[in-house]
């Protein structure tokens, strides 16, 4: 039986629901972006870090009641926290608030998903509320959560598990559900060598989103419960959704375009293909994720920037940028830009040319160099007539080379100082 997509509202239930967003992920695979950030604050989109996404998700959804669990090297996420995500009004009962390990309970760090709540079951206790949307920290997406919500109360659910459609074949990289005909959850198993399939639909497959709307009292008994299993690894996908299926209610509730039923966009950016990949597709002409969207607006902290400005309009030294996005503070001097993304302040000297690339933050790329489908990192300084992207043997020898032939340049790479990574 298909699920009945809700509409989008604000209601009594997202308004008497806490949101907690783990936010502790080291994100090793992202290799030199994670070496001084956790990945939930690794820069996205132009302007944006990870992070914004489920955040601004809650906002929009009518969630104002939210919890940041943070860990690994979360100094730069919680300085963002503080900057952009300020604007709640503890008076009317919003709120967010940073919880990182702190040893509240034992004296451990976070093992787990599950650990990270329950070392705080003091803290979720006090705000008492109805239903606890759990979400992580590190993919982007943009999902009202509201209807999830209500299906979840529709469906009288213990847990209701956010999902989506994936091929079988690619099923075994993600934690995947075997459900029957009224999507209630048969199985659970993390990255499987056999991925159950959709009833009806062999070639697919239900894919964890990370995502749980748990019952308040109910959440309170497993966490305890999976406290008290010395054999648990302190995880929700691998210890306990396994150990709830048979003997309660658990859903799927699966992540759709609510105005063409069709699958919605999301994208785990954990590596440095998937990363590259997701900001090259903002530059479409339309690209499935719309951060022009004014109804979805993404929230962030965006220091007060001029224009960007491209000057010079000389036979030989042109500044233009052609099938780009180039954000507030950039300076294209005498230099070409095709079918790239720059962050915020990134000076392009003249002569230079960027190709299919992504650019974060405060780097410069000095005269005549030239930079081909590579990620540079915040703060980099580019010499003059570097060539990168161009000899894979060369670049390995002073940068990281992904699989898919994306070069990552990070200033400690060039012996350059760190202090503006972060």
């Amino acid at each position: 039986m298909p699920v009945k997509m809700t509409p989008r509202f604000v209601s009594r239930i997202t308004r008497d629901t806490l949101a907690l967003i783990l936010a502790g992920g080291s994100g090793t695979r992202l290799k030199g972006l994670t070496r001084w950030r956790s990945k939930p604050s690794v820069p996205f989109g132009g302007k944006f870090r990870i992070i914004d996404f489920p955040l601004s998700n809650c906002v929009n959804s009518g969630i104002r009641r939210m919890g940041v669990l943070t860990q690994y090297k979360s100094h730069s996420l919680i300085r963002h926290l503080q900057h952009g995500w300020n604007f709640f009004r503890g008076e009317m009962g919003e709120f967010i608030e940073i919880l990182p390990a702190q040893q509240r309970i034992d004296a451990g760090w976070y093992a787990g998903t599950a650990d990270a709540l329950y070392q705080n079951l003091d803290i979720i206790r006090l705000h008492q509320p109805e239903y606890v949307l759990v979400l992580a920290g590190d993919h982007i997406y943009q999902m009202d959560y509201g209807p999830m919500l209500a299906y979840h109360v529709e469906q009288g659910a213990d847990v209701t598990i956010g999902c989506f459609e994936v091929p079988v074949e690619t099923a075994r990289s993600f934690g995947v559900m075997g459900i029957d005909d009224d999507w209630k959850v048969t199985s659970f198993r993390e990255k499987p060598a056999d991925p159950d399939s959709i009833p009806g639909r062999k070639n697919e497959a239900l894919a964890s989103m990370g995502i749980y709307v748990f019952n308040r009292e109910f959440l309170y008994e497993q966490l305890i419960s999976d406290a008290d299993n010395p054999e648990s690894s302190r995880d929700f996908g691998k210890d306990v959704i396994p150990n709830i299926i048979n003997h309660c209610k658990v859903y799927a509730y699966p992540f759709r375009d609510p105005e063409t039923g069709k699958q919605a966009y999301w994208r785990d950016v954990g590596t440095i293909d998937a990363y590259w990949a997701a900001n090259m597709e903002l530059i479409g002409v339309t690209p499935e994720l719309n951060l022009y969207n004014t109804e979805w607006p993404i929230w962030t902290y965006q220091a007060q920037l001029p224009p960007a400005k491209f000057i010079f309009d000389d036979p030989d030294r042109r500044g233009m940028a052609v099938d780009s996005m180039v954000s507030g503070g950039c300076i294209i001097s005498g230099a070409q830009v095709h079918h790239s993304l720059l962050f915020s302040n990134v000076y392009v000297n003249s002569h230079a040319r960027v190709d299919d690339s992504v650019v974060l933050p405060d780097v410069t790329i000095g005269r005549r160099a030239r930079i081909r489908r590579a990620v540079i990192d915040k703060g980099v300084v580019i010499p003059e007539g570097m060539v990168i992207g161009e000899d894979p043997v060369e670049d390995a020898k002073r940068f990281h080379v992904s699989e898919g032939g994306i070069v990552l340049v990070c200033p400690e790479m060039l012996g350059q100082s760190l202090h503006h990574v972060r």
